[in-house]
């Protein structure tokens, strides 16, 4: 049997939008077409710009989850400084947007950390404190039991003792008691560090001998 040839539009690769037509597609397309462009700009770092922007506007969830993971696959700095903002929003999926999407830049987002941990804005804080689980245990222990020991919000040092709880270091042990007794009257927090000290003393046993 013959073989059949192909004609030569079904045998041409298919050319990928250009950037330009993207960014277009982002700003004014339908919610299919930004939700294509978003993701068609994964792979741009000079299209960090026009996301940013396009998050700032867009109502549809799906496609800020794309902007989102674009901005993350791209990885930059100045993605970051993109998705950032947003952990201040009063919307809670694009607060939850945000976080996600920095979870997945493990290369950039420790360098912001420290400056996260001491934003003004305790909502910022605490979200920061979830960041640090993603840190080194010894990393981590430097940075939580430092903002426990002088933090304002009994809900920001709460969130800190529970990341410590997971990967804490033994030398953050003397920071965790101080903290509770900043805050003696709030008993939950109190157990907390003491849930937190026994997890910490499970996984580093004191040696005999």
């Amino acid at each position: 049997m013959p073989l059949i040839r192909k004609s030569p539009s079904e045998t041409a690769p298919t050319r990928a939008p250009e950037v330009p037509t993207l960014i277009a597609a982002l700003e004014n397309g339908s919610q299919q077409e930004r939700w294509a462009a978003a993701r068609g700009l994964a792979k741009v770092p000079g299209a960090v710009a026009a996301l940013g922007k396009a998050l700032g506007r867009e109502a549809d969830e799906r496609v800020r989850l794309a902007i989102f993971t674009s901005l993350a696959t791209i990885s930059s700095a100045a993605s970051l400084d993109a998705i950032l903002p947003y952990l201040r929003s009063d919307d809670a999926s694009l607060r939850t947007g945000a976080l996600d999407a920095l979870r997945l830049m493990p290369g950039i987002v420790p360098g912001r950390l420290e400056s996260l941990l001491c934003d003004p804005d305790p909502d910022v804080r605490l979200l920061a404190c979830d960041l640090a689980r993603d840190l080194s245990s010894q990393e981590a222990s430097i940075l939580l039991s430092s903002l426990i020991e002088v933090d304002p919000s009994v809900n920001v040092c709460a969130a800190a003792v529970d990341v410590l709880a997971e990967i804490g270091a033994p030398d953050t042990l003397p920071s965790l008691v101080r903290c509770a007794a900043r805050f003696a009257d709030r008993p939950f927090l109190g157990f907390a560090v003491k849930v937190a000290s026994e997890r910490i003393g499970s996984r580093f046993p004191a040696r005999h001998g």
